[in-house]
């Protein structure tokens, strides 16, 4: 569990003002001190994250944000920040001071976490500070909350079980393979081995979709580009050809024109974001033209090279489509920027290292200002000619 990437564990944020107690909850509920607690106000200022092993649901990523009602210096900043993460977010725990209730602040909370449809507990902290009476006026004001005091460790456990049922009535994460090849299929994955790949190991989705398979019965049989065409031979009845991106192109030719063919990042767009929306976007390149403002969204920072996708091959690909140059921006990391209103297309990563919530988020701020949005693999199998083919096994 501790090796599970942030992006396929349940993203639970961690909500409440000010020295409400959700640092010490959130040490409380990891069994160790990862926030800092103090009673000056703004203590928590970036938020801070930690994942863990929440048994017996699995593996979640816990995030202590900064109080609502921060006075500080910098507390209006931090308080946006704070509200940023509710775009990614599977899951709320909204801390309220049972000494000093704020019920206002909570219903303005709430509201925001509607926008994204993100349900929570209510927490009533420092119940070992509280009279029967308080208690009983606490219970007309919430629904289904739940006491506790961080500070003596009681209630804890109650919350981890409320936590856990709320949990597994969510949504569970799609397969990226599994759902469409029956047990015993055989799958190929063609990984090029080039400046991008990591010395000794190959990357995030390849591991990913290998792990896939595993868990599905699925056969898998990788090679690099240069051996595909040995492969194809020495392997009888393959189902499905899974490429890099960036070999789209050459192993097209390589393979049965009757073979199915995708790549690792469309099935990322249709695991983390929605397929049909990624390919309604492909609609855009069919007149794209010079000038026209194009968004490149990046999961992650990395060293550029000549062999970058997102920052090289790509914006090459799409002022050949446009048949002149573009005004192509990046964004790197978890959300948009403020405003989106201005570009003509958006082009998203596979978005191994974000979790699905945060890309649908993205498609639905698309959707709201008529944006087409499509992704990385989408962009490669237009340009090369087999869209169509790469995402034949989907229907």
């Amino acid at each position: 569990m501790n090796t599970t990437p942030n992006a396929n564990r349940k993203h639970i944020g961690i909500y409440g003002n000010t020295n409400s107690g959700k640092s010490s909850l959130m040490n409380r509920i990891l069994g160790q001190d990862i926030s800092l607690v103090s009673n000056v106000e703004g203590t928590t200022t970036d938020p801070v994250q930690k994942a863990m092993e929440l048994i017996p649901f699995g593996p979640v990523l816990l995030i202590d944000t900064a109080g609502l009602e921060d006075k500080s210096e910098l507390g209006e900043a931090r308080v946006k920040k704070s509200y940023e993460y509710l775009k990614r977010l599977d899951f709320a725990i909204y801390v309220v001071d049972g000494k000093n209730i704020d019920f206002n602040t909570y219903k303005a909370w709430k509201k925001e976490a509607s926008r994204y449809n993100i349900k929570h507990i209510v927490v009533i902290n420092k119940i070992d500070l509280l009279s029967e009476e308080e208690l009983s006026s606490i219970n007309k004001l919430f629904d289904n909350e739940v006491l506790i005091s961080a500070k003596e460790s009681k209630g804890i456990d109650d919350l981890k079980k409320e936590l856990i049922k709320n949990l597994e009535q969510e949504e569970e994460d799609k397969p990226i393979v599994g759902d469409l090849l029956s047990y015993g299929s055989k799958v190929v994955l063609v990984v090029p081995i080039d400046s991008e790949a990591p010395k000794g190991r190959i990357i995030l989705p390849q591991v990913q979709v290998i792990r896939d398979c595993l868990d599905h019965g699925i056969k898998t049989y990788v090679v690099r580009d240069t051996e595909l065409g040995e492969a194809i031979k020495e392997l009888d009845d393959i189902d499905l050809v899974i490429t890099d991106s960036q070999a789209f192109k050459e192993v097209e030719a390589m393979i049965p024109k009757d073979m199915n063919l995708t790549s690792f990042s469309i099935l990322f767009a249709r695991q983390k974001g929605e397929l049909s929306e990624f390919l309604e976007g492909t609609k855009k390149l069919d007149n794209l033209k010079p000038n026209d403002k194009v968004l490149i969204c990046e999961s992650c920072t990395h060293n550029v090279s000549h062999e970058d996708i997102g920052r090289v091959k790509i914006p090459t690909m799409l002022k050949k489509i446009a048949g002149g140059d573009l005004n192509i921006e990046y964004k790197v990391g978890y959300d948009f920027k403020e405003s989106i209103e201005d570009y003509d297309l958006v082009i998203h990563c596979g978005a191994c290292m974000v979790n699905r919530k945060s890309i649908i988020n993205k498609i639905n701020i698309c959707k709201e200002n008529n944006i087409p949005i499509t992704n990385y693999g989408m962009v490669i199998a237009y340009f090369t000619g087999i869209l169509e083919r790469s995402v034949s096994i989907f229907k």
